[in-house]
């Protein structure tokens, strides 16, 4: 699609449906589309349960909400009469939705048969560029370039956590731990991080959603008051606010990686199933010493999904069990 030409549009649509991550990630393209193109209208479209991190993003002035009824949506944003649209889903219902509003609109490079190729096929062919700038691409006919600032994420003031409300044990600093995942088989295991623990010379404050809850628990009974399980107990923003705080993160491949991204903490940042080269390790473009992957090169299997599983496929989840924990602990030492 050719460069729009002058004169300058009013009304941009972005489109990005799921997921916290994800969402995480169009952020430096929201930011340089409304830094970069005075005087525009810029809107963007989810699914309800993300609509909060979107209403807190200053560069957006209007959220819709995706509801799964393209009928409804479509009729609605027709009647923004948007100049053009920013689609950084790019699936059928993005697609659908793009076209039926009748503008200029433009995805980014998926990479599917690139990435159905290193699943299957073993074979590196993906590009080395991560998917911030992939996105970019689709705001290319804006005359919008990456300002290479890094991603955003905004905490309400009123969901600032207080520190002061953890155990003393905490006032020193403390290494926040992620144990969620879309997928268990993004998840580092309960034993490794155990044993990660009683390593560290901070103590860890555990975070996640109610489905992780219990193994926060026994996380905590092995290793006492040097760990406070705070699964289930604290809000997304809430738990941005304790990462931001943090002295360093420990996470899987997941969303509360790249709001530490976001908010420019240290991040040991360990992968299973899933590899840094499908473009979605942490973005910290001009910090990347503040971030290391830990993953098994060597093993065959390895990636067996570009998503994630139950369990592993394979029975031996040697991907997440073969981690080298005392190299993981030495460098989340560091800070």
């Amino acid at each position: 699609m050719d460069d729009l030409q002058p004169p300058s549009r009013r009304k941009i649509l972005v489109i990005r449906f799921s997921s916290i991550g994800d969402i995480v990630l169009t952020s430096p393209v929201i930011r340089a589309i409304k830094m970069q193109m005075p005087n525009i209208s810029l809107h963007f479209l989810t699914k309800k349960e993300y609509e909060p991190i979107s209403n807190h993003n200053p560069y957006i002035d209007n959220v819709h909400i995706f509801s799964g009824n393209l009928r409804k949506t479509i009729a609605e944003l027709k009647a923004e009469m948007f100049d053009f649209v920013v689609d950084l889903q790019h699936n059928r219902r993005s697609l659908r939705i793009s076209s039926a509003l009748s503008v200029p609109h433009k995805s980014f490079p998926k990479l599917n048969p690139q990435k159905w190729i290193t699943v299957n096929l073993k074979m590196t062919v993906l590009p080395d560029i991560h998917i911030v700038d992939r996105y970019f691409e689709a705001a290319k006919p804006l005359g919008v370039r990456n300002d290479n600032k890094g991603l955003d994420f905004f905490i309400p003031e009123n969901e600032i956590f207080d520190i002061m409300d953890l155990p003393a044990v905490f006032e020193d600093g403390f290494v926040a731990v992620s144990l969620a995942a879309n997928h268990n088989t993004k998840r580092i295991p309960e034993e490794k991080i155990i044993e990660i623990g009683r390593l560290l010379y901070k103590p860890m404050l555990l975070l996640g959603g109610q489905d992780v809850a219990q193994i926060g628990e026994d996380i905590a009974l092995e290793l006492g008051e040097r760990v406070f399980n705070g699964c289930g107990k604290f809000s997304l923003f809430q738990s941005a606010s304790i990462i931001q705080q943090s002295d360093c993160v420990l996470t899987g491949d997941t969303g509360l990686m790249h709001i530490a991204a976001a908010l420019r903490k240290p991040i040991a940042s360990v992968w299973g199933n899933t590899i840094p080269e499908f473009g979605m390790y942490p973005y910290l473009p001009n910090d990347r010493n503040l971030f290391r992957i830990f993953e098994s090169n060597a093993l065959w299997c390895r990636p067996c999904s570009k998503l994630g599983y139950k369990k592993c496929p394979l029975k031996h989840f040697k991907c997440m069990n073969e981690l080298h924990v005392m190299d993981v602990a030495e460098w989340i030492n560091r800070f």
